[in-house]
């Protein structure tokens, strides 16, 4: 026979009995959301003023909450807090042991608030508290990249490799730009970030289950007291609203992508196949049976859980899709994937971060690779077009000896100094650490746009930090 609790909830006065075993097992929130205990506890102060503020409490009986609830938030930043079976959720952990604690007024701490808007409301302080975080790792991983691309330099020794599109190689690029392409992108993720929290900044406090409160409430009030830019305009929609969590979510996506994209490109540079980077040991592992393998889990786990932040994403938006105003339980389903996510994303941001900043580049490996002669096809081109070539005849010119030098013919520096069109001054474009030099254009990637591109990469880092 299923058991019931026969202790009280917040919604015990309607039911004759406790409810069931399995009832308080499924929808208790309590395992995930004991995260929001600190903003649940900000949260339940703005109020308690807010109701002070319009006379609904005492002064006496403010105080006395407010000393409750300082004494709940030692207990829980020591670890001395316990909770009990009846304790569904963070809010009804707080709210039961503010009233252990100071008795009668503990049991106004509820007046004029629904669970409902209390919870988006400690959610949203939240995401103000801990995305800022995140965007933190993300500014950590820009100035790595910064400080690897600086050292790879543009000058005569800089260090330089295949670009690749098709992940076959096609033009030479310096390190610094390649690096800097992951840094700009990362630039775009703060920004999307950082966007995201503006329309965060809405306190949903006062809004109560859907409809307001008769009370004299006065949401201005407690928004200003918790930091927030305004006050909720429609409570229906104030407790119903998490395109905030998805916003993020997405911006999390996107973070996580952009960090799977770095973690492919290292487990190919750091293969045998490649050879274009080593790992420091201590961002590597090793394997149970082969004694010779370094491996770069660190980059594989960086594909692998970026499906998984997206999962995050998808499981939310199939949440929010079908939901009728204004609040549904399934709306409790935001906490986890977010969570989630940011825990993923900042757990990948720092171990990325610690692999890129102490692996060992291999410029002799890159280099060779990007010397191959068929890597200055364009080049020729190019040289043809200066010289008044149509381009598409010249892409055919240039085509033909590559498909030459492919069977066998001669080696394409020969068959390009042969060639009548092209000559002697042209086959000296094919010479090893030429081509590099040959990108021009502003935001290209040879060395004097990389160079100017490196100090304004430094620029937009240095005010990222101070947003």
């Amino acid at each position: 026979m299923t058991e019931q609790h026969d202790s009280k909830t917040l919604w015990h006065g309607r039911f004759a009995g406790g409810p069931a075993d399995e009832l308080m097992a499924y929808t208790a929130s309590l395992p995930f959301d004991q995260r929001l205990w600190l903003d649940d506890i900000n949260c339940s102060r703005a109020h308690v003023k807010g109701l002070a503020h319009v006379n609904i409490l005492t002064n006496d009986e403010r105080d006395s909450v407010l000393a409750a609830l300082q004494t709940v938030e030692n207990e829980m930043s020591s670890g001395a807090f316990v909770y009990a079976p009846s304790d569904e959720d963070i809010h009804t952990a707080v709210e039961r042991r503010v009233t252990e604690i100071c008795g009668a007024p503990g049991a106004k701490l509820h007046t004029g608030r629904s669970r409902n808007d209390q919870s988006v409301t400690g959610l949203r302080l939240w995401c103000k508290r801990e995305v800022p975080k995140v965007i933190n790792r993300i500014i950590a991983m820009q100035e790595t990249l910064l400080a690897r691309a600086t050292e790879a330099g543009v000058g005569d020794d800089a260090v330089y490799l295949p670009g690749y599109t098709h992940v076959q190689r096609a033009q030479p690029v310096l390190l610094a730009h390649h690096l800097l392409a992951h840094g700009w992108a990362f630039g775009r993720d703060i920004d999307r970030l950082r966007d995201a929290l503006k329309r965060a900044d809405v306190s949903p406090l006062g809004a109560g289950a859907l409809a307001g409160s008769s009370l004299p409430l006065d949401p201005s009030f407690t928004a200003h007291e918790l930091g927030f830019a305004q006050p909720f305009e429609n409570s229906l929609d104030a407790v119903s609203d998490r395109d905030f969590v998805a916003e993020i979510l997405f911006g999390l996506s996107m973070v996580a992508i952009h960090l799977s994209r770095i973690g492919e490109e290292w487990v190919l540079w750091t293969s045998d196949e490649f050879g274009f980077a080593v790992l420091d040991d201590a961002y590597a592992t090793g394997s149970s049976m082969l004694p010779q393998k370094k491996n770069a889990d660190i980059a594989e786990l960086a594909r692998g859980k970026a499906g998984r932040v997206i999962g995050d994403l998808v499981g939310l938006l199939t949440t929010l899709k079908g939901l009728p105003l204004a609040y549904n339980r399934d709306l409790q389903e935001d906490k986890e994937p977010l969570f989630d996510a940011m825990d993923q994303v900042s757990l990948a941001l720092a171990a990325l971060n610690g692999m890129i900043a102490t692996a060992r580049f291999v410029p002799e490996r890159m280099k060779s690779a990007a010397d191959a002669p068929t890597m200055a096809a364009t080049d020729l081109a190019e040289f043809l077009v200066r010289a008044g070539t149509p381009f598409r005849d010249a892409h055919a010119i240039v085509g033909a000896l590559v498909r030459r030098t492919l069977a066998g013919e001669g080696s394409l520096v020969d068959l390009v100094t042969a060639e009548p069109t092209l000559g002697a001054e042209a086959a000296a474009l094919i010479a090893p650490g030429v081509g590099v030099t040959m990108r021009t254009t502003p935001g290209g990637a040879g060395p004097k746009p990389v160079a100017e591109q490196i100090k304004k990469f430094a620029t937009a880092v240095a005010n990222w930090k101070l947003l």
